[in-house]
């Protein structure tokens, strides 16, 4: 049986070049060295990393989760192999400057790497795409001097990092963070206080970890905006550039959880001693704006990760149903016929097409978002940058919640294909589940990513983002509307469009209103209407794109009316549930706000 877990490299190809055109990204100057074969060198290169480092150790890291021994965190030894040879191809620098040794590649093209290695192992994933962030915000928001001390080893490999924001009398609640900052008059800090939920916190899989934390200083305002950002390194480094002595940063005590458990997540105390030495980076006060350069490709890569696990976990049981053979069609009555193979039935296939329907439309929204990460950064055009950056800012809290809540519904379904086997550790399936659980939690709950984008993107600029990503849908619909087995969804993606225009006025105007309360409670089923019409305009396009392809083979051809299939599923099962959500958001229901608790 064909256990590969990772997202099938026809299924890459078709979204980065047929759907995304990444190729014409190498138009840009920053690219421009590149090509289509430069591309898939680098994905063949992730595919067979992935496969021959990171897929191996994928149980063992969890059935051996990290260890607190003797003030120590001990892991599996393949996880630093892992990272070692991920290190030694260069995939740390993806996106870096060729003159810091990177390979200055299209950010669409590294997250196509990043599904790769997720899906092959989430957990030794999870360290090296926190070093990248901490890179990129190093670059964006650092000294020159930061850069070439922390942000250099980053993107060698030598160092791993961390983002420290939650506390644990805080959790989510940034505005109530107590970690301090105390100038120490040469120009460093001196940080006292408490870090909680810490992925990567402590081990010696790296040279260092740089921690990036967020703390107050003295005269610091109360809320977020006396935040500042700080970079505290697990070890000094010396004036020769290498580590030395041990910071006052102490690991208080390693989280298990139920899935992931290959990434230790840790509890963290910083100056016990009083000596825990740090460095400000940037202005005081803006700390969380700093920091949301790294949540926000975060919040892209948990999207991505969940996204891939559901691809693994589909891939997992459709093998698995396509071998397993028990029961027969109802209108076959001798019990001496040969059982079936399950695929065969249409609840298995109902199953099965409902999984590739979730974790396939999310995909292609994510490489939608993906491009738009680029079109930003390097676009000659002003107003191009604009769009793509208001579309990003929309559609990244769907990403994140949106693929997270369903992808964790697809690997449901995967355990239930596999009935009592996918119960079991005897199969991948109640992994891929358990791994993918966290991702509506962590870079922001889904709950927070509903208020996000209720509360703030949808309104900004007087609804200037889903103002473009109705044009978006309409310039779709149009296309499709001239393609007969696509003119009846693309009618219907326009009405759903029509009806989020709608429902997301009335909820701003009770807002205006003062009643923020109300409009807000039901934010989460906004959240699920708006991803719904995303997806069904991340299927539309992929259904036009399978209908004007020229198929050279017989499996292309099953592959592209695959496409049309599981898009007439989304249309025909997915998409007409957001009426519901339309008319209980256009009742602006009390029943969450003036629900008592005593009668919980």
């Amino acid at each position: 049986m064909d256990t590969d877990p990772l997202i099938p490299r026809h299924e890459l190809d078709f979204q980065l070049y047929a759907l995304q055109g990444a190729a014409a990204l190498c138009r840009y100057p920053r690219f421009a060295a590149h090509g289509r074969d430069t591309f898939d060198a680098v994905l063949d290169s992730a595919r067979a990393l992935a496969l021959s480092h990171f897929a191996p150790h994928n149980r063992a890291s969890d059935e051996r989760e990290p260890r607190f021994v003797d003030g120590r965190v001990e892991v599996v030894p393949e996880v630093k192999a892992a990272l070692d040879a991920f290190a030694e191809a260069g995939f740390p620098a993806l996106l870096a400057d060729e003159a810091e040794g990177g390979m200055q590649l299209p950010y669409t093209v590294a997250l196509a790497c990043d599904a790769l290695f997720c899906g092959a192992n989430v957990s030794t994933t999870g360290y090296a795409l926190l070093a990248r962030g901490v890179a990129n915000l190093l670059q964006a928001h650092a000294s020159p001097e930061q850069n070439a001390r922390w942000r250099r080893p980053l993107l060698q490999g030598r160092y791993l990092g961390t983002m420290c924001l939650s506390e644990p009398q805080a959790g989510s609640s940034l505005a109530d963070i107590r970690t301090r900052a105390e100038p120490a008059g040469d120009g460093s800090y001196r940080l006292s206080g408490a870090k909680m939920w810490i992925s990567g916190g402590e081990h010696e899989l790296a040279e260092n970890i740089v921690h990036l934390v967020l703390a107050r200083l003295p005269d610091a305002p109360a809320g977020v905006k006396g935040l500042s950002l700080f970079i505290v390194p697990r070890l000094r480094v010396g004036a020769d550039g290498k580590p030395g002595e041990r910071n006052d940063v102490q690991l208080a005590g390693v989280n298990h959880k139920l899935g992931q458990r290959g990434i230790v997540n840790t509890f963290l105390k910083f100056g016990e001693r009083g000596d825990c030495h740090a460095e400000r980076v940037g202005a005081p006060g803006q700390g969380l704006a700093q920091m949301f350069h790294l949540m926000n490709e975060a919040r892209i890569g948990v999207g991505v990760g969940a996204i891939s696990l559901g691809m693994a976990g589909y891939r997992y049981c459709l093998a698995y149903a396509r071998e397993r053979r028990q029961g027969r069609h109802p209108d076959q009555k001798d019990p001496a016929s040969p059982p079936l193979p399950i695929i065969e039935h249409a609840d298995v296939r109902r199953l099965l097409l409902q999984q590739k329907a979730l974790v396939e439309g999310a995909l292609g929204l994510a490489f939608e978002a993906a491009r738009r990460v680029d079109i930003q950064a390097h676009d000659p055009d002003e107003t191009r940058r604009r769009e793509a950056g208001l579309l990003l800012e929309l559609l990244t809290p769907i990403i994140k919640a949106w693929s997270a809540e369903e992808c964790v519904r697809a690997n449901d379904l995967a355990v239930q294909v596999l009935g009592g086997y996918g119960y079991t550790r005897e199969y991948p399936v109640e992994q891929y589940w358990r791994d993918n659980r966290l991702n509506p939690i962590h870079e922001g709950a889904n709950g927070i990513q509903a208020l996000d984008l209720l509360g703030r993107k949808v309104l900004m600029a007087d609804g200037a983002a889903l103002s473009l990503l109705r044009r978006e849908i309409t310039g779709t619909a149009r296309e499709a509307a001239s393609v007969p087995a696509l003119a009846a969804h693309a009618a219907a993606l326009e009405s759903a469009a029509t009806r989020l225009a709608e429902v997301t006025a009335t909820l701003g105007a009770s807002m205006a209103r003062g009643d923020a309360r109300v409009a807000l409670a039901q934010a989460s089923r906004y959240l699920h209407f708006a991803g719904h019409v995303a997806v069904a305009w991340s299927w539309l396009r992929q259904a036009l794109a399978a209908s004007q392809a020229a198929p050279a083979s017989e499996a292309e051809r099953d592959f592209l009316t695959g496409k049309l299939a599981a898009c007439d599923w989304f249309f025909r099962q997915e998409l007409p549930t957001v009426e519901h959500d339309a008319r209980l958001l256009e009742s602006l229901d009390r029943s969450l706000v003036d629900l008592r608790t005593q009668w919980l």
